[in-house]
């Protein structure tokens, strides 16, 4: 038999760090181990009935065949409207697409756009898949270091700083996956003012935590502080974080019509379509009652509080408040050098995880991020859940030496 030898693109790439540690936790707790999941990064509520409703009547409708490639019109309706109540702009529907999810609605994007090592630039902390799709598909990411003495947050000079002229992509994503930091209208003026020097520079905005928003109103889409950028800017959100719809696999991109087109004709040779049944459900969950967010979302906020507050009275370790998302990044920097009961020594935040695995709680180290020595918790659990789980990292951590 002879040997498989993988294509470049996938010797390029490594898998899914998160995927890997919620992966890991599963593993162990099948073995019997008792072990406090703060991986993974989906909400633990179930999809609201109404939506699920949606889904069974297309199914009896016989709503079961193929639909067009970028998502049926109902579907791009209802984006189309959501999109113009939070941004202001009215999106044409030849320039949305639907897809499997707002994963591969970025890496079609990329796809469509990326080659010959054009440069992408990715602020981090980052979502772990943001360089390896750059990579897969033959570009080069930059990464541009956001300190948590900045909030986690790009800022202009650095931006201007990292631009040269194979610069194809700045990728912004707030409220941001791990830090859950989000940008002010001001901030995000202040680099539109310098994506106005670089015009060949375009934004793909992830904003698939928009509605996870611990402040004031909602949170600002660089669309709506930056209208003159619209078209440079590649909108990608979906509805699995916000409507409890993980499984349902349906993201979308609005944005300008030449790219949402280049999209399409690669979806088309990939999947097709999206599941006809869940675009049902989708469109009913965008144009349907929101009260599950406005009660998601506080309890989120309440998980917060409770999961920052109890982190902070540990020695060692700190913790900066999201003001979205569901995820807390924590600060370990007081641990790097100390010893564990059985001698190991912790020179990074990948062996304090592995100890805190040890300890019966999975975490995710931040080096996957981009930005050591941290970790990250995700608070898409149960008060009960969050409470064990820091009482086991103070424990673990009062152990170490």
């Amino acid at each position: 038999m002879s040997d498989f030898q993988p294509a470049a693109r996938v010797e390029r790439i490594k898998p899914s760090p998160s995927t890997a540690a919620a992966a890991r936790a599963r593993e162990l707790k099948a073995e019997g181990r008792d072990i406090v999941d703060m991986t993974v990064g989906e909400p633990d509520f179930d999809t609201p009935d109404a939506i699920k409703e949606a889904g069974i009547v297309a199914i009896r409708a016989g709503d079961t065949k193929y639909t067009p490639v970028n998502g049926t019109l109902a579907l791009r309706r209802a984006i189309a409207g959501r999109l113009q109540r939070h941004t202001g702009h009215a999106y044409p529907l030849d320039a949305i697409t639907a897809g499997g999810g707002g994963k591969q609605i970025i890496f079609l994007a990329l796809m469509a756009s990326v080659d010959n090592q054009a440069e992408v630039i990715i602020p981090a902390p980052y979502w772990v898949s943001y360089p390896d799709m750059v990579l897969a598909n033959e570009g080069k990411p930059v990464i541009v270091t956001c300190p948590e003495a900045d909030g986690f947050k790009l800022k202009p000079e650095a931006l201007e700083a990292a631009i040269t002229p194979r610069t194809r992509w700045l990728i912004l994503n707030a409220p941001s996956n791990p830090t859950g930091a989000t940008y002010s209208r001001a901030e995000l003026e202040a680099l539109a003012a310098v994506l106005q020097r670089h015009p060949h520079v375009w934004v793909l905005t992830d904003e698939i935590y928009d509605e996870i928003w611990f402040g004031e109103g909602k949170a600002v889409s660089l669309v709506e502080a930056a209208p003159s950028l619209v078209d440079r800017i590649f909108l990608v959100n979906g509805v699995s974080k916000s409507y409890a719809m993980t499984g349902w696999r349906i993201g979308y991109g609005a944005g300008p019509a030449p790219l949402v087109a280049a999209v399409n004709k690669l979806q088309s040779q990939i999947s097709s379509c999206p599941s006809s049944i869940s675009q049902a459900a989708a469109a009913a969950a965008l144009d349907g009652d929101q009260a599950f967010i406005i009660d998601s979302v506080a309890a989120y906020r309440r998980r917060r509080d409770i999961a920052v507050e109890r982190l902070n009275a540990i020695d060692g370790i700190s913790c900066t408040a999201p003001e979205g998302a569901f995820y807390l990044f924590v600060n370990c920097a007081g641990l790097i050098g100390k010893t564990a009961p059985d001698g190991r020594k912790i020179t990074n935040d990948f062996d304090f995880v592995l100890y805190l695995l040890d300890c019966g709680v999975a975490a995710i180290q931040g080096a996957a991020y981009g930005l050591s020595p941290y970790f990250r918790l995700s608070i898409a659990t149960s008060e009960a859940q969050i409470e064990k789980a820091c009482a086991l990292i103070a424990k673990a951590c009062a152990a170490l030496s």
